[in-house]
């Protein structure tokens, strides 16, 4: 196996091009874990640790930039005001070690189902920023995940940032696991409000083959806010909302019966966490409108 280490990004994608097969390595948490158990040998690995502008985050035109590089620790503790939604998600990945080396561009990388940052990315409406020797295009969220493991990168393009939307809303982040911490997600689930546009956001981890919308959960929360005035006077929602909001939710997903939980009880675990978030999220956006 060749070790590639390229020290800028013109280089990594010169590499790229001439080895596709390479596999990008950042903080190596998913990758190391199928190499040690022998689930994948490729013939190279293209290391991205030495490119600095992959650790870079900035802010412009009412969205975070988010380096590829850069590692959950830091979207806590340095974005955590702007991004919520994402930080909440980062907090629950791995262990405090695993948090210095992950990142979201590992994540997207990867393209788990299980992902536990792709729900939020897919509820507030990011974009994936993608490059190769023949330029860079942008990939909105909800076209990136293609299948189990599988997303839409040409083979000659690696992750350079994803573009993350600043709404001073409330986001909300929840997911199930078979204990508390250093856990692969039963289900996840991530909300966004967006009142700007009078809309909702809502996606499903770890409950279907891909990471998913719950599209028909948006239109019914984001009509019901619009019709009765809450966006303008938010008040209490009705149990009646709540409930329908997470039987929607449920509905959006397509599980399975594995060692983590069965189809049946992730289907109820979404409803009850897109109750609970929802909650939430709306006593957040009470609060701050009072």
């Amino acid at each position: 196996m060749d070790f590639l280490r390229p020290a800028t990004l013109a280089e990594a994608l010169s590499l790229k091009a001439q080895r596709p097969e390479a596999v990008p390595i950042a903080g190596g948490t998913d990758v190391m874990v199928e190499l040690n158990f022998d689930h994948r040998r490729p013939t190279a690995l293209l290391d991205l640790t030495r490119i600095a502008e992959l650790r870079e985050w900035d802010q412009a035109d009412g969205s975070v930039r988010v380096g590829a590089g850069v590692p959950y620790t830091r979207i806590i503790e340095e974005l955590g005001d702007r991004l919520p939604g994402l930080a909440m998600a980062s907090r629950t990945v791995g262990s405090p070690q695993i948090r210095n080396r992950g990142t979201v561009g590992g994540n997207l990388g990867a393209a788990s189902p299980a992902g536990d940052t792709h729900p939020v990315l897919l509820a507030v409406g990011a974009t994936v920023e993608v490059a190769s020797t023949r330029g860079t295009r942008t990939i909105p969220a909800t076209g990136f995940y293609l299948g189990v493991k599988r997303n839409a990168l040409e083979p000659d393009e690696l992750i350079t940032a994803v573009r993350v939307p600043v709404t001073g809303a409330p986001q909300q982040f929840a997911k199930v696991g078979t204990r508390n911490a250093m856990v692969i997600a039963v289900c996840s689930f991530a909300l966004a409000l967006h009142p700007a546009r009078g809309a909702v956001g809502a996606a499903v981890g770890s409950a279907a083959p891909t990471p998913r919308r719950a599209s028909a959960a948006e239109d019914f929360l984001s009509g019901e806010l619009t019709s009765t005035g809450q966006w303008e006077s938010p008040g209490p929602l009705l149990d009646s909302v709540k409930r329908r909001f997470g039987e929607l939710v449920a509905e959006a997903a397509s599980p399975i019966d594995d060692v983590r939980g069965t189809a049946a009880y992730r289907k109820h675990a979404l409803s009850v966490l897109a109750r609970r978030a929802l909650g939430w999220a709306w006593q957040d956006y009470s609060g701050k409108a009072a």
